[in-house]
């Protein structure tokens, strides 16, 4: 760690799973950058939640603090919180905050922000977008990559309930002696809004993605209109592979109905229905609802006090006095009979997060429950990053989706390929898969065998070298975490010659590594630098001590392939 201390950093890190973990990696980096010393970063959706068990803080809600601080012990000074003093002093807001861009540079540290944090001691980071640090850094910072790759990989390990339940999760899995497969559907709210893709969906569904996506539109999250054409989109490759599709190219790659397929994600829009074409082709379709019971999942959440229910109560039954008193006040008679009532709401059409729809035009805004369940959602997708990390086989519905944020599935994609890079990783182009459905619309369930096995020639590919090299092009330059390769594993010939450096330990943080292969020098080099940068809606103001109330969680989320050729000496319809 270096030896001159500028002063503290503090932070607050606004999103899901995904943008949280990303975040976390870019802080440690601009802490060590700027030489200060980084405050353990706050968790807007435990912090708002207000709910959550008391036997977790914000940041130890997900992660190991302990193994946190001492895993980075060597590279940047990591405190639980400011002291006492300058505490008191935050709370009434005496120090400077920045609220950085998604791709904000090495120099705007250095020459913006460095001296703000000298002369005040202290400075404050509101991390909305889920990055803070561009993803590619000049050569000189190669040792700041790899900074990142300590913290993703080992510095940030969940906490032991997780990992423990994760591993029996896994266990479970393979307990038949057969491997499994993970998968992430992709089908969230917010990312179908922000592409335009409404029309894949029916009724309701429909109805609350375009809602989010005019709210989307008034805040200059998105510049395009309100509707769009979804199949147009869709074909473009924006849009999720649907569950249908999915199984249809786990078909196409040979994959026997007996599969086991774990479905990870703590929401998937449309709920059960959307799934049900996939579980008819596999019915070994799980999720960790089905293979953890509920004592299990309770207990990863902890002891929580009751809140109270977020659906409407009726008003309380009126006695035989009170009806007899109403009727005598109830003017001259005779009366015209009521109205009829109206239709009751009963409670399940009520329960989940869409039931406002039923009577409201306006979305509501979040109940305490409400908030504990985004909580909780957040344990649920870090369970299952874990158990889908240890997968045999990962495949993702929506990946690299071109918006500039870090997505959930990247990030597993990422992390398999620093861990486990034999590990079976598809990588799939949804162009392309676009274009062959295309192609095939007519028999989905009865491909013609050359479509079959184009499918399958583009999907091992994706698995393969190709795949690797296209995310390089495609995924590094929105995320670092989604392409970790080749700062994480081996040299180039441009990175600067360091002297091996070893912990405590004896483990070597840094230095003494192989030289990259290369084709992978190669496609570093096609790698554009620039990064694209989304169109965001930044925090603005101060950045107070703990504020439930400011919601600014941001709505987030190729090449072409010549068609197969229909097989002329092939019926269609055999």
């Amino acid at each position: 760690a270096p030896a001159k201390d500028n002063g503290f950093i503090y932070a607050k890190i606004y999103g899901g799973f995904e943008k949280i973990q990303s975040s976390i990696c870019d802080l440690v980096a601009v802490a060590r950058l700027l030489n200060a010393t980084l405050v353990i970063p706050e968790i807007q959706a435990t912090t708002r939640a207000r709910g959550i068990s008391s036997n977790f803080k914000s940041f130890s809600y997900l992660y190991d603090e302990e193994h946190f601080i001492a895993a980075l012990s060597d590279d940047v000074p990591i405190v639980r919180g400011l002291p006492k003093d300058l505490r008191e002093a935050r709370k009434k807001i005496k120090f400077p905050t920045v609220s950085p861009k998604n791709t904000a540079t090495s120099d705007y540290y250095t020459t913006d922000v460095l001296p703000r944090l000298v002369k005040s001691k202290v400075l404050g980071i509101i991390v909305n977008g889920g990055k803070c640090l561009q993803s590619i850094l000049p050569a000189s910072l190669e040792e700041l990559q790899r900074l990142r790759c300590r913290v993703a990989f080992h510095a940030l390990k969940f906490r032991p309930e997780i990992r423990s339940l994760g591993s029996q999760i896994v266990g479970r899995l393979r307990a038949s002696g057969r491997p499994y497969l993970a998968y992430h559907p992709g089908l969230l709210r917010d990312t179908l809004a922000f592409h335009g893709c409404a029309e894949l969906f029916q009724d309701i569904h429909t109805e609350l993605i375009q809602y989010r996506r005019n709210q989307m539109i008034k805040r200059g999250t998105v510049k395009e209109q309100l509707t769009v054409d979804s199949v147009s989109i869709k074909k473009n490759g924006s849009c999720p592979l649907m569950p249908e599709e999915v199984g249809l190219l786990l078909q196409a790659l040979g994959y026997p109905s007996t599969t086991i397929i774990y479905l990870a994600g703590s929401e998937t829009f449309g709920g059960q229905r959307i799934l049900i074409p996939l579980r008819a082709m596999y019915a070994n379709l799980v999720d960790r609802t089905s293979l953890c019971s509920q004592r299990e999942l309770s207990d990863l959440a902890g002891p929580e006090s009751p809140l109270s229910s977020d659906l409407p109560h009726p008003p309380p039954p009126k006695s035989e006095k009170e009806l007899i008193e109403e009727w005598k006040k109830a003017g001259p008679r005779p009366r015209p009979l009521p109205p009829p009532p109206a239709r009751p709401f009963y409670a399940h059409e009520k329960e989940g997060w869409y039931g406002w729809i039923g009577e409201n035009d306006t979305e509501p805004d979040p109940s305490p429950i409400e908030f504990r369940r985004q909580a909780h959602r957040l344990l649920w997708d870090a369970l299952d990053y874990f158990v889908s990390v240890q997968a045999d086989a990962f495949f993702p519905g929506f990946h690299n989706d071109g918006s500039g944020w870090p997505d959930y599935s990247s990030l597993i994609m990422g992390h398999r390929l620093y861990q486990t890079p034999s590990g079976i990783t598809y990588r799939p182009d949804r162009k392309t898969v676009a274009t062959l459905f295309e192609n095939v619309s007519d028999h989905l369930y009865h491909p013609p065998r050359n479509w079959t096995m184009a499918a399958r020639q583009h999907l091992n590919n994706s698995a393969r070298i190709e795949g690797i090299k296209m995310s390089a092009t495609m995924s590094k330059p929105a995320s670092f975490l989604a392409h970790p390769l080749p700062e994480c594993s081996c040299r180039t010939a441009k990175s600067p010659v360091v002297q091996p450096v070893k912990d405590k330990h004896g483990a070597l943080l840094f230095g003494g590594e192989e030289d990259c292969p290369d084709w992978m020098v190669r496609t570093l080099a096609l790698v554009p630098t620039k990064n694209n940068e989304p169109q965001s809606e930044d925090y603005e103001g101060e950045l107070p001590e703990d504020d439930p109330s400011q919601d600014t969680q941001q709505e987030s989320d190729r090449s072409d392939t010549n068609k197969s050729e229909q097989d002329e000496e092939m019926d269609p319809d055999d």
